[in-house]
Parts: structure tokens; C-alpha cells; sequence
């Protein structure tokens, strides 16, 4: 049985552990969560190298991307570089395909026609794949890079304001300690309404799960009634909380298992696992060639 560790900077209370198989081969697949612990996140991995197939960092980035530029961001680096035989996979990979693939999949099936939308993307150098392809596709996008991340209330209206946004930004970004830019441990159960005149604007709402949770309208606005969810990494009471907001759909470039739907590093540790390539070998025709024999489609929840 292979092995796909998840060492996540989250709360321990979304651990998860479950057995899958994929095109015939099978996963335990888990997640742990050190609740914000950087030093216990080192441990793990160290603890983890040479024992499992493909360690997952969650909870933080190792790469922001815009276009083919590549940051990298400092603080999970480093803590990458405590596997010295295991491969460690941030999810860029999905996000570079499946996100890219999730977005065509719902234009192309009339499932959410994104020339006719309005569209929240919480970060675009995080979910570069979906941001990039939104971008050719909506003429109505607003991206969240600067409000969700670095708290300035400021949404940005085009892809070149990303382009700007990230030569200017992000090489100081990447060198500040993670948790000033994303929510790590106990942060990530806290949940403050923000930017509310943007959530009722949009008619879409896409990106990271936890940029969301962490500003998500209350009930008793009503924000997110109708509205479709594009994103990952939710728990069955993450599907809960839409539904009691009354938000329309779920969509996720992962599937589900055992009710929790995968993250994009578990999902990429699958990949890299079948195609037995590392992560730095793979391209995005193995990704793609893979998806096709799995007869990949985005997991679609109706929520209504």
C-alpha cells in the first residue's frame, strides 16, 4: 500500500485518515495538522523521510506563480528541505492542471458560462491555474490578492495588475513568516465577515477554502445564497456551513473520500505516486495522460 502524508500548519481538528484505490493501486492517505507548530512541522517531515511515498505540504505554499514566473516562499522551504530522500509536493501540479481543467470543464459542460459571470478569485498567485484561465474566459473578475492575503482593502480588476502586483510584492511576501499572509492553527477556525460588497457582487467565488471560511458572510446576510463555490479542501462540516448559507454549489478539482475532499497536495502526491516520477520531473502531459485514464471530472456537490 502506497503512503501520502499531509503535514499541514493547520488545526489538528481537520486530521483525517483514509484508504483509497486508484487505477488499481492502493493509498492510505492522511492528513496531520501541528496547528500552527513550525518547529513540530519540521519534526514530522524529518520523521516521515524514507518512511512514505510522497509527503504533502498543507496549509502553506512553497511556490506562488504568476504566468511561468515562479516565488518561492521562505518559511516552507526550509521546511521542505528536512526530506532529504521523500518526495515533497506543495500541489502546484494540480493547480497547474486540474484548476486549469476543473474551469474549461464547467464552461464547456454549460455548467457555469463565465463569460456571463462575475468572479471572486480569493488569490490568483496561489490558484494560478484556475486565475489564469478565468481570466481568458471572464471579462468580470475581481482578484482578491491584496484584500485575503495582505489585508489591504483593495481588489484588483485585470491579470496585469496581478503581473505588477506580484514583481512588486512578492519578493518581500515570500521572505515575511508565513503565518502574516495565511491563516495557520486555531486562526483557521476563526471566521470575521470582510468584503462583503465583493461577495454580493460575485456570482462565482473561487480559490482557497480557507481565505473564504475566514471572511464568508453570516447566515443572516444572505451573501452567499445562489452563489458557486470553486475550491478545495473541505470537510463535510465546511458542505455544511455552505448549505446553511444557502450557497448553490460545490465544486472541488478533487474527489471525495470518506466524506473530506482531498487537497491539492494529497491529490498531486497520488499522481506523482502513479506516474513514479518526482515532482521536479513531472510534466503537465503526464498529469494530463494520468487524468485521462482516470477518467477524471471535477466532483460537483449540489448544495440546494
Amino acid at each position: 500500500m502506497k503512503r501520502v502524508v499531509s503535514v499541514s500548519l493547520g488545526s489538528s481538528k481537520r486530521d483525517k485518515r483514509s484508504k483509497v484505490e486508484i487505477l488499481g493501486v492502493e493509498f492510505e492517505v492522511s492528513r496531520v495538522g501541528t496547528d500552527g507548530d513550525m518547529a513540530k512541522f519540521a519534526q514530522l517531515v524529518k520523521e516521515l523521510d524514507g518512511n512514505v511515498d510522497v509527503i504533502g505540504l498543507g496549509g502553506i505554499d512553497r511556490y506562488l506563480w504568476t504566468d511561468k514566473r515562479r516565488y518561492t516562499i521562505k518559511d516552507a522551504d526550509k521546511l521542505a528541505r528536512n526530506a532529504l530522500k521523500t518526495p515533497v509536493v506543495d500541489g502546484s501540479g494540480v493547480k497547474n492542471t486540474l484548476e486549469r481543467r476543473t474551469v474549461e470543464y464547467l464552461q464547456n459542460n454549460g455548467i457555469v458560462d463565465f463569460s456571463k459571470s462575475r468572479v471572486m478569485v480569493t488569490s490568483a498567485v496561489d490558484r494560478f491555474g484556475m486565475a489564469q484561465t478565468i481570466s481568458k474566459l471572464c471579462n468580470d473578475v475581481i482578484y482578491g490578492d491584496l484584500m485575503f492575503a495582505c489585508n489591504v482593502p483593495i481588489p484588483l480588476r485585470s491579470y496585469g495588475a496581478i503581473r505588477v502586483a506580484a514583481h512588486t510584492f512578492l519578493p518581500l511576501v515570500c521572505i515575511l513568516p508565513f503565518k502574516w499572509i495565511y491563516p495557520t492553527g486555531q486562526k483557521q477556525e476563526k471566521s470575521i465577515p470582510k468584503y462583503q460588497n465583493y461577495y454580493k457582487w460575485a456570482d462565482v467565488v473561487a480559490g482557497d477554502w480557507l481565505f473564504v471560511r475566514r471572511t464568508m458572510p453570516t447566515v443572516e446576510s444572505g451573501l452567499l445564497k445562489d452563489k458557486i463555490l470553486v475550491t478545495n479542501t473541505v470537510t463535510q462540516e465546511d458542505v455544511e456551513l455552505l448549505k446553511s448559507r444557502e450557497a448553490r454549489l460545490l465544486v472541488t478539482s478533487s474527489p471525495a473520500v470518506d466524506g473530506r475532499y482531498f487537497a491539492t497536495n494529497v491529490f498531486e502526491g497520488i499522481l506523482i505516486t502513479l506516474l513514479g516520477k518526482k515532482p521536479e520531473e513531472t510534466t503537465v502531459e503526464d498529469y494530463t495522460g494520468l487524468l485521462e485514464k482516470m477518467d477524471w471530472k471535477p466532483t460537483i456537490t449540489d448544495l440546494a
